[in-house]
């Protein structure tokens, strides 16, 4: 039987997020802020950190008491090209679009910006800050540690996160490249959404304590809670498929992520503290700006990396295969696609939209109603 699918408008479920974070006592313009990082999700197609994540991860984590809904930022230290931010735990989101912006700032002045930052929280969809940059007519990086979900190449035990290393910039095409990717075969937010729509997971995403695959994504979800599952890193078990690279990929935006700015890592991510009480995640990111018009004129490079996409799209096919895709495109379709039809919802999230709206007496019809 086909899943109970249901179609919201952008402009309605920005609205709403932004209603939900303002109901559990976020500011305004920073529940606007966290709702339209949110909403970039949906457009670009990724279902797994949107939406989808609105209640099970935001909502739920404000209430628990581990995120503060006012956000905070502190500067810790800066150089005319640098800076170390606080978060206080606060707003991701916020966090993420304050520090990304200060990097463009310097890099619009002295060609480069990095801003490393400690004790966040979950900061949405990684691709969101560098298209900031891009849109700015600048290369933008950016990556983030994350609880323990990964383990080492040759071992079990879920010590990294799924540490996503994005990089975007722009051209002279409809949208900018971008990869914005899991240094893990997969992530976390995929797994719980096979779970919602009770889909089995591909074989080689998860291992148990035994190296073996785990195919549930309800086992996978609990053992990376409990330490009994790991996920692989990007490139597969062991080596035969070099999953190292995938594992050292990982490490280079743990360190990024926490010794520049004296931050938590590993296991120090995992939410939990010596007792097991919940606690604030404290997370790390780092935020990279680079001024195209520092080395070469920005319509040069826009057009030189279009003509790059262009051919690599324009190569020869496998067989079967009906075109070739780049970084960013299979998004820009979504959007597209979506901006006509609205986000798909399926039940499980509709729900959980409808228990905020509920909870919170909040004025709001959403379009299934």
């Amino acid at each position: 039987m086909a899943q109970d699918i249901q179609y919201e408008t952008f402009a309605n479920l920005q609205k709403f997020m932004a209603l939900g974070f303002e109901a559990v006592g976020v500011p305004t313009a920073d529940a606007q802020t966290c709702a339209q990082v949110l909403i970039e999700s949906d457009k670009r197609g990724i279902d797994s950190h949107g939406v989808g994540r609105f209640k099970p991860i935001y909502i739920d984590r404000i209430e628990a008491g581990i995120q503060n809904v006012i956000t905070k930022v502190e500067v810790v230290r800066e150089t005319k090209t640098t800076a170390v931010l606080d978060g206080g735990n606060g707003m991701g989101h916020v966090i993420g679009t304050q520090a990304m912006q200060m990097a463009i700032d310097k890099a619009k002045e002295y060609g480069m910006g990095m801003v490393a930052v400690r004790n966040s929280t979950h900061y949405g969809i990684a691709g969101y800050y560098p298209i900031m940059a891009a849109k700015n007519g600048m290369i933008g990086m950016t990556g983030t540690n994350a609880r323990p979900s990964i383990a080492p190449t040759f071992g079990v035990e879920n010590m990294l996160g799924t540490n996503p290393l994005t990089i975007g910039f722009p051209t002279d095409e409809a949208f900018p490249f971008m990869i914005d990717a899991a240094t893990s075969i997969t992530q976390r937010g995929k797994i719980e959404h096979y779970a919602r729509i009770h889909k089995t997971m591909p074989y080689g995403w998860v291992i148990d304590e035994n190296g073996e695959g785990v195919t549930d994504p309800d086992i996978a979800l609990k053992g990376l809670v409990d330490g009994t599952c790991a996920l692989a890193p990007l490139g597969g078990i062991g080596e035969e498929l070099a999953g190292y690279k995938g594992y050292d990929y990982a490490t280079v935006v743990e360190v990024l992520s926490a010794a520049l700015q004296g931050g938590s890592f590993l296991h120090q991510l995992s939410g939990f503290d010596a007792h097991g009480k919940k606690q604030p995640y404290h997370l790390g990111h780092f935020f990279i700006a680079i001024d195209v018009n520092a080395f070469t004129e920005l319509s040069a490079f826009e057009k030189t990396a279009g003509d790059i996409l262009r051919a690599l799209r324009a190569s020869k096919k496998a067989k079967g295969q009906p075109r070739i895709y780049t970084g960013g495109e299979k998004e820009y379709l979504a959007f597209l696609e979506r901006s006509e039809t609205g986000v798909p919802l399926n039940p499980a999230v509709r729900d959980s939209l409808t228990a905020v709206r509920d909870k919170y007496a909040i004025d709001f019809k959403f379009a299934w109603e």
